[in-house]
């Protein structure tokens, strides 16, 4: 099964949260793209962040952070 298009955008959405503090979140601003106020309020709904606009992680949002990102490093290895 493809990642749809809606997750590859709460993906790269999710990887816009501040790395260096749990205690950092994320405001989505009225100017926003319309698929980024989309895919935050996706996210919301699936409880991985406390706000519709973005606000924190919540415990689950941490954990599909943390495994993310180590998808994305894994991904853009470079090889000679």
């Amino acid at each position: 099964m493809a990642f749809s298009q809606d997750v590859i955008e709460e993906l790269n959405l999710l990887l816009k949260f501040p790395a260096e503090s749990l205690m950092q979140g994320l405001k989505i601003h009225h100017d926003a793209t319309q698929s980024i106020v989309e895919a935050a309020a996706r996210l919301y709904s699936k409880g991985l962040i406390t706000q519709v606009d973005g606000g924190y992680l919540t415990d689950l949002g941490i954990d599909v952070v943390e495994h993310t990102r180590r998808i994305n490093s894994a991904m853009n290895i470079k090889f000679n």
